[in-house]
Protein backbone atom coordinates (compact mmCIF):
# COMPACT_ATOMS: atom_id res chain seq x y z
CA UNK A 1 0.00 0.00 0.00
CA UNK A 2 1.40 3.36 -1.01
CA UNK A 3 2.07 5.70 1.89
CA UNK A 4 0.37 9.09 1.75
CA UNK A 5 2.36 12.11 0.64
CA UNK A 6 3.57 13.80 3.80
CA UNK A 7 5.16 16.78 2.09
CA UNK A 8 4.08 19.77 4.21
CA UNK A 9 1.60 22.04 2.49
CA UNK A 10 1.76 25.65 3.66
CA UNK A 11 -1.40 27.44 4.70
CA UNK A 12 -2.48 30.04 2.16
CA UNK A 13 -3.69 33.51 3.08
CA UNK A 14 -7.07 32.33 1.86
CA UNK A 15 -7.24 30.28 5.07
CA UNK A 16 -6.06 33.22 7.20
CA UNK A 17 -8.66 35.56 5.71
CA UNK A 18 -6.27 38.50 5.53
CA UNK A 19 -7.24 40.29 2.29
CA UNK A 20 -10.72 40.57 0.79
CA UNK A 21 -11.13 37.73 -1.68
CA UNK A 22 -13.07 37.55 -4.93
CA UNK A 23 -15.23 34.64 -6.07
CA UNK A 24 -12.17 32.92 -7.55
CA UNK A 25 -10.44 32.82 -4.17
CA UNK A 26 -7.97 35.56 -5.09
CA UNK A 27 -7.66 39.08 -3.69
CA UNK A 28 -10.57 41.14 -5.00
CA UNK A 29 -10.24 44.44 -6.79
CA UNK A 30 -12.40 46.26 -4.26
CA UNK A 31 -15.13 46.85 -6.80
CA UNK A 32 -17.14 43.69 -6.13
CA UNK A 33 -15.31 41.61 -8.72
CA UNK A 34 -11.90 40.27 -9.63
CA UNK A 35 -9.32 41.90 -11.86
CA UNK A 36 -7.20 40.09 -14.44
CA UNK A 37 -5.56 37.03 -12.87
CA UNK A 38 -2.52 34.98 -13.68
CA UNK A 39 -0.64 32.06 -12.17
CA UNK A 40 3.13 31.75 -11.97
CA UNK A 41 4.99 28.61 -10.87
CA UNK A 42 8.55 28.81 -9.60
CA UNK A 43 10.76 25.73 -9.22
CA UNK A 44 14.02 26.14 -7.32
CA UNK A 45 16.80 23.60 -7.45
CA UNK A 46 17.37 22.95 -3.76
CA UNK A 47 14.64 22.09 -1.24
CA UNK A 48 16.80 23.12 1.71
CA UNK A 49 17.54 26.56 0.26
CA UNK A 50 13.88 26.98 -0.69
CA UNK A 51 12.88 26.39 2.94
CA UNK A 52 15.28 29.18 3.96
CA UNK A 53 13.57 31.48 1.44
CA UNK A 54 10.16 30.63 2.90
CA UNK A 55 11.38 31.37 6.44
CA UNK A 56 10.47 29.84 9.76
CA UNK A 57 6.81 28.80 9.68
CA UNK A 58 6.71 30.36 6.18
CA UNK A 59 6.86 33.86 7.69
CA UNK A 60 8.73 35.33 4.71
CA UNK A 61 6.24 34.18 2.11
CA UNK A 62 3.35 35.24 4.35
CA UNK A 63 4.86 38.74 4.43
CA UNK A 64 5.10 38.62 0.64
CA UNK A 65 1.40 37.81 0.43
CA UNK A 66 0.43 40.69 2.71
CA UNK A 67 2.63 43.26 1.03
CA UNK A 68 1.92 42.35 -2.60
CA UNK A 69 -1.67 41.08 -2.29
CA UNK A 70 -1.00 37.71 -3.90
CA UNK A 71 -1.79 34.12 -2.95
CA UNK A 72 1.25 31.86 -2.60
CA UNK A 73 1.28 28.09 -2.10
CA UNK A 74 4.54 26.23 -1.51
CA UNK A 75 5.12 22.51 -1.93
CA UNK A 76 8.73 21.41 -1.57
CA UNK A 77 10.82 23.45 -3.98
CA UNK A 78 7.78 24.61 -6.00
CA UNK A 79 5.96 27.86 -5.29
CA UNK A 80 2.74 28.80 -7.08
CA UNK A 81 1.80 32.48 -7.17
CA UNK A 82 -1.69 33.72 -8.02
CA UNK A 83 -2.83 37.29 -8.44
CA UNK A 84 -2.63 40.14 -10.91
CA UNK A 85 0.13 39.85 -13.54
CA UNK A 86 2.03 42.79 -12.06
CA UNK A 87 1.85 41.47 -8.50
CA UNK A 88 2.89 37.96 -9.51
CA UNK A 89 5.82 39.29 -11.55
CA UNK A 90 6.87 41.42 -8.58
CA UNK A 91 6.64 38.44 -6.21
CA UNK A 92 8.64 36.30 -8.63
CA UNK A 93 11.47 38.86 -8.70
CA UNK A 94 11.48 38.98 -4.90
CA UNK A 95 11.63 35.20 -4.48
CA UNK A 96 14.39 34.87 -7.08
CA UNK A 97 16.40 37.59 -5.34
CA UNK A 98 15.97 35.90 -1.96
CA UNK A 99 16.97 32.53 -3.40
CA UNK A 100 20.09 34.16 -4.83
CA UNK A 101 20.95 35.44 -1.36
CA UNK A 102 20.72 32.04 0.30
CA UNK A 103 22.69 30.49 -2.56
CA UNK A 104 25.47 32.91 -1.70
CA UNK A 105 25.44 31.75 1.92
CA UNK A 106 23.59 34.80 3.29
CA UNK A 107 20.79 34.57 5.82
CA UNK A 108 17.36 36.14 5.32
CA UNK A 109 15.53 38.25 7.88
CA UNK A 110 12.05 39.83 7.59
CA UNK A 111 13.82 43.13 6.90
CA UNK A 112 15.63 41.53 3.95
CA UNK A 113 12.24 40.52 2.54
CA UNK A 114 11.08 44.15 2.79
CA UNK A 115 14.27 45.23 1.06
CA UNK A 116 13.79 42.71 -1.76
CA UNK A 117 10.21 43.97 -2.24
CA UNK A 118 11.43 47.57 -2.51
CA UNK A 119 14.21 46.55 -4.87
CA UNK A 120 11.81 44.57 -7.04
CA UNK A 121 9.44 47.53 -7.27
CA UNK A 122 12.25 49.82 -8.37
CA UNK A 123 13.41 47.34 -11.00
CA UNK A 124 9.92 47.25 -12.48
CA UNK A 125 9.74 51.05 -12.63
CA UNK A 126 13.18 51.52 -14.23
CA UNK A 127 13.37 48.66 -16.69
CA UNK A 128 10.77 47.83 -19.37
CA UNK A 129 9.42 44.31 -19.65
CA UNK A 130 11.60 43.54 -22.66
CA UNK A 131 14.73 44.25 -20.57
CA UNK A 132 14.07 41.30 -18.29
CA UNK A 133 17.76 40.50 -17.90
CA UNK A 134 18.54 43.91 -16.42
CA UNK A 135 18.93 44.05 -12.66
CA UNK A 136 19.09 47.03 -10.36
CA UNK A 137 21.51 46.47 -7.50
CA UNK A 138 21.15 48.46 -4.30
CA UNK A 139 24.37 49.84 -2.88
CA UNK A 140 26.13 48.04 -0.04
CA UNK A 141 28.85 48.35 2.58
CA UNK A 142 31.36 45.68 3.62
CA UNK A 143 32.92 45.04 7.00
CA UNK A 144 35.08 42.17 8.19
CA UNK A 145 32.58 40.88 10.72
CA UNK A 146 29.33 41.09 8.73
CA UNK A 147 30.60 40.97 5.15
CA UNK A 148 28.33 42.68 2.65
CA UNK A 149 25.36 44.63 4.01
CA UNK A 150 22.99 45.79 1.27
CA UNK A 151 20.50 48.64 1.40
CA UNK A 152 16.93 47.44 1.91
CA UNK A 153 14.99 50.45 0.62
CA UNK A 154 15.41 53.17 -1.98
CA UNK A 155 16.08 55.71 0.77
CA UNK A 156 18.79 53.50 2.30
CA UNK A 157 20.35 53.13 -1.14
CA UNK A 158 20.41 56.92 -1.58
CA UNK A 159 21.83 57.21 1.94
CA UNK A 160 24.75 54.84 1.28
CA UNK A 161 25.52 56.56 -2.00
CA UNK A 162 25.47 59.97 -0.30
CA UNK A 163 27.80 58.71 2.44
CA UNK A 164 30.31 57.66 -0.20
CA UNK A 165 30.00 60.88 -2.21
CA UNK A 166 29.76 63.76 0.28
CA UNK A 167 31.99 64.90 3.13
CA UNK A 168 28.98 65.99 5.21
CA UNK A 169 25.68 64.11 5.14
CA UNK A 170 22.43 64.92 6.95
CA UNK A 171 19.88 62.13 7.41
CA UNK A 172 16.40 62.86 8.72
CA UNK A 173 13.63 60.38 9.36
CA UNK A 174 11.65 58.27 11.83
CA UNK A 175 13.02 55.58 14.10
CA UNK A 176 13.73 52.19 12.60
CA UNK A 177 14.86 53.35 9.15
CA UNK A 178 18.50 52.30 9.66
CA UNK A 179 20.07 55.75 9.89
CA UNK A 180 22.39 55.03 12.83
CA UNK A 181 23.04 51.39 11.96
CA UNK A 182 24.13 52.07 8.38
CA UNK A 183 26.14 55.14 9.40
CA UNK A 184 28.12 53.11 11.95
CA UNK A 185 28.61 50.33 9.39
CA UNK A 186 29.89 52.83 6.81
CA UNK A 187 32.21 54.39 9.40
CA UNK A 188 33.62 50.98 10.36
CA UNK A 189 34.20 50.12 6.69
CA UNK A 190 36.17 53.36 6.19
CA UNK A 191 38.26 52.62 9.27
CA UNK A 192 39.00 49.05 8.20
CA UNK A 193 40.02 50.17 4.70
CA UNK A 194 42.39 52.76 6.12
CA UNK A 195 40.49 55.66 4.55
CA UNK A 196 40.39 57.32 8.00
CA UNK A 197 42.48 56.92 11.13
CA UNK A 198 39.81 57.41 13.78
CA UNK A 199 36.16 56.76 14.41
CA UNK A 200 34.37 59.34 16.57
CA UNK A 201 30.77 58.66 17.62
CA UNK A 202 28.78 61.24 19.55
CA UNK A 203 25.29 62.25 20.62
CA UNK A 204 23.77 64.85 22.94
CA UNK A 205 23.27 63.67 26.53
CA UNK A 206 19.56 64.51 26.66
CA UNK A 207 16.99 62.31 28.43
CA UNK A 208 13.90 61.25 26.51
CA UNK A 209 11.28 63.20 28.43
CA UNK A 210 12.46 62.28 31.93
CA UNK A 211 15.22 63.18 34.36
CA UNK A 212 17.58 60.42 35.46
CA UNK A 213 19.15 62.50 38.21
CA UNK A 214 22.54 61.57 39.66
CA UNK A 215 24.28 58.65 37.94
CA UNK A 216 26.97 56.75 39.91
CA UNK A 217 30.41 55.81 38.62
CA UNK A 218 33.24 57.49 36.72
CA UNK A 219 32.76 59.72 33.67
CA UNK A 220 32.47 56.82 31.22
CA UNK A 221 29.92 55.02 33.38
CA UNK A 222 27.87 58.21 33.65
CA UNK A 223 27.63 58.78 29.90
CA UNK A 224 27.32 55.14 28.79
CA UNK A 225 23.49 55.03 29.16
CA UNK A 226 23.16 57.89 26.66
CA UNK A 227 25.54 56.27 24.16
CA UNK A 228 24.34 52.67 24.44
CA UNK A 229 22.57 52.65 21.02
CA UNK A 230 25.87 53.57 19.36
CA UNK A 231 27.71 50.82 21.25
CA UNK A 232 25.07 48.33 20.11
CA UNK A 233 25.50 49.31 16.46
CA UNK A 234 29.30 49.26 16.79
CA UNK A 235 29.26 45.71 18.16
CA UNK A 236 27.13 44.63 15.19
CA UNK A 237 29.97 45.45 12.81
CA UNK A 238 33.09 44.78 14.90
CA UNK A 239 34.20 42.05 17.30
CA UNK A 240 33.86 43.05 20.94
CA UNK A 241 37.60 42.66 21.54
CA UNK A 242 38.40 44.87 18.55
CA UNK A 243 35.99 47.52 19.83
CA UNK A 244 37.52 47.46 23.31
CA UNK A 245 41.06 47.60 21.97
CA UNK A 246 40.13 50.47 19.63
CA UNK A 247 38.63 52.44 22.52
CA UNK A 248 41.69 51.88 24.68
CA UNK A 249 44.05 53.10 21.95
CA UNK A 250 41.85 56.05 20.93
CA UNK A 251 41.12 54.75 17.43
CA UNK A 252 37.47 54.53 18.42
CA UNK A 253 36.05 57.32 20.56
CA UNK A 254 32.50 57.43 21.88
CA UNK A 255 31.78 60.72 23.63
CA UNK A 256 28.88 63.09 24.38
CA UNK A 257 28.54 66.21 22.26
CA UNK A 258 29.67 68.47 25.12
CA UNK A 259 33.20 67.04 24.85
CA UNK A 260 33.64 68.19 21.23
CA UNK A 261 34.15 71.92 21.85
CA UNK A 262 37.59 73.26 20.96
CA UNK A 263 38.68 70.20 19.01
CA UNK A 264 39.69 69.75 15.36
CA UNK A 265 38.74 66.31 14.11
CA UNK A 266 41.15 65.44 11.29
CA UNK A 267 41.45 62.16 9.33
CA UNK A 268 38.37 60.81 11.06
CA UNK A 269 34.81 59.82 10.36
CA UNK A 270 32.50 61.63 12.79
CA UNK A 271 28.93 60.52 13.54
CA UNK A 272 26.53 62.74 15.47
CA UNK A 273 23.42 60.73 16.34
CA UNK A 274 20.09 62.00 17.73
CA UNK A 275 20.99 65.41 16.32
CA UNK A 276 17.41 66.67 16.70
CA UNK A 277 18.32 67.25 20.37
CA UNK A 278 21.11 69.71 19.59
CA UNK A 279 20.63 73.45 19.99
CA UNK A 280 21.61 75.87 17.22
CA UNK A 281 24.90 76.71 18.96
CA UNK A 282 25.73 73.05 19.59
CA UNK A 283 25.14 72.17 15.96
CA UNK A 284 27.29 75.05 14.73
CA UNK A 285 30.02 74.02 17.16
CA UNK A 286 29.92 70.40 15.94
CA UNK A 287 29.91 71.25 12.23
CA UNK A 288 32.95 73.50 12.63
CA UNK A 289 34.97 70.64 14.19
CA UNK A 290 35.40 69.06 10.75
CA UNK A 291 39.10 68.83 9.93
CA UNK A 292 41.19 67.85 6.91
CA UNK A 293 40.60 64.34 5.60
CA UNK A 294 37.45 63.88 7.69
CA UNK A 295 33.83 63.03 6.98
CA UNK A 296 30.81 63.83 9.13
CA UNK A 297 27.39 62.17 9.37
CA UNK A 298 24.51 63.92 11.16
CA UNK A 299 21.42 61.81 11.98
CA UNK A 300 18.14 62.64 13.68
CA UNK A 301 14.37 62.42 13.81
CA UNK A 302 12.82 65.93 13.97
CA UNK A 303 9.54 64.43 15.24
CA UNK A 304 11.20 63.16 18.44
CA UNK A 305 12.86 66.27 19.82
CA UNK A 306 13.49 66.19 23.60
CA UNK A 307 14.57 69.84 23.85
CA UNK A 308 12.65 72.18 26.16
CA UNK A 309 9.48 73.70 24.64
CA UNK A 310 10.28 76.66 22.40
CA UNK A 311 13.90 75.58 21.83
CA UNK A 312 14.80 75.41 18.13
CA UNK A 313 16.37 72.15 16.94
CA UNK A 314 19.87 72.59 15.54
CA UNK A 315 19.28 69.77 13.04
CA UNK A 316 16.30 71.42 11.35
CA UNK A 317 18.06 74.77 11.22
CA UNK A 318 21.29 73.31 9.80
CA UNK A 319 19.45 71.37 7.08
CA UNK A 320 17.69 74.56 5.96
CA UNK A 321 20.82 76.73 6.10
CA UNK A 322 23.12 74.29 4.30
CA UNK A 323 20.69 73.19 1.60
CA UNK A 324 22.48 73.42 -1.74
CA UNK A 325 25.94 73.95 -0.25
CA UNK A 326 28.60 72.10 -2.25
CA UNK A 327 29.87 68.96 -0.51
CA UNK A 328 26.76 68.57 1.67
CA UNK A 329 24.34 65.68 1.15
CA UNK A 330 20.82 65.35 2.55
CA UNK A 331 18.66 62.21 2.70
CA UNK A 332 15.14 62.15 4.09
CA UNK A 333 13.57 58.89 5.26
CA UNK A 334 9.80 58.46 5.57
CA UNK A 335 7.51 56.10 7.46
CA UNK A 336 7.48 53.69 4.51
CA UNK A 337 11.24 53.21 4.93
CA UNK A 338 10.98 51.67 8.41
CA UNK A 339 12.74 48.29 8.37
CA UNK A 340 12.84 47.52 12.08
CA UNK A 341 9.51 45.71 12.37
CA UNK A 342 6.20 45.77 10.50
CA UNK A 343 4.48 46.99 13.66
CA UNK A 344 6.96 49.87 14.04
CA UNK A 345 6.10 50.94 10.50
CA UNK A 346 2.40 51.00 11.33
CA UNK A 347 3.02 52.84 14.62
CA UNK A 348 5.02 55.56 12.85
CA UNK A 349 2.32 55.88 10.20
CA UNK A 350 -0.38 56.24 12.88
CA UNK A 351 1.53 59.00 14.68
CA UNK A 352 2.27 60.82 11.42
CA UNK A 353 -1.38 60.65 10.42
CA UNK A 354 -2.44 62.05 13.80
CA UNK A 355 0.08 64.87 13.41
CA UNK A 356 -1.19 65.71 9.92
CA UNK A 357 -4.81 65.63 11.07
CA UNK A 358 -4.01 67.97 13.97
CA UNK A 359 -2.20 70.35 11.61
CA UNK A 360 -5.14 70.36 9.19
CA UNK A 361 -7.54 71.04 12.08
CA UNK A 362 -5.45 74.04 13.18
CA UNK A 363 -5.35 75.37 9.64
CA UNK A 364 -9.12 74.99 9.32
CA UNK A 365 -9.69 77.00 12.53
CA UNK A 366 -7.66 79.96 11.30
CA UNK A 367 -9.91 82.88 10.24
CA UNK A 368 -9.95 83.63 6.53
CA UNK A 369 -8.50 87.00 5.63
Amino acid sequence: MKSPDRTPQRRSIRDAGLPALGPDGLPADGLGGATERTEVTLAFGDNRLTSLVLGQYDQNIAKLERRLNVVANANGNHIVLKGTPEACDHARRVLEALYGRVQGGESITPGDVDGAIEEGALQASLFPKEAVNERLVFDEIRTRKRGAVKARTVAQDLYLRALKKYELVFAEGPAGTGKTWLAVGHAVSLLERGAVERLILSRPAVEAGERLGFLPGDMREKIDPYLRPIYDALNEFMDARTVERGMQTGIIEVAPLAFMRGRTLSNAVVLLDEAQNTTSMQMKMMLTRLGEGSRMIINGDPSQTDLPPGQKSGLTEAVNLLSGVEGVGHVKFREGDVVRHDLVRRIVQAYDKASRDAQEAREAQKPNR
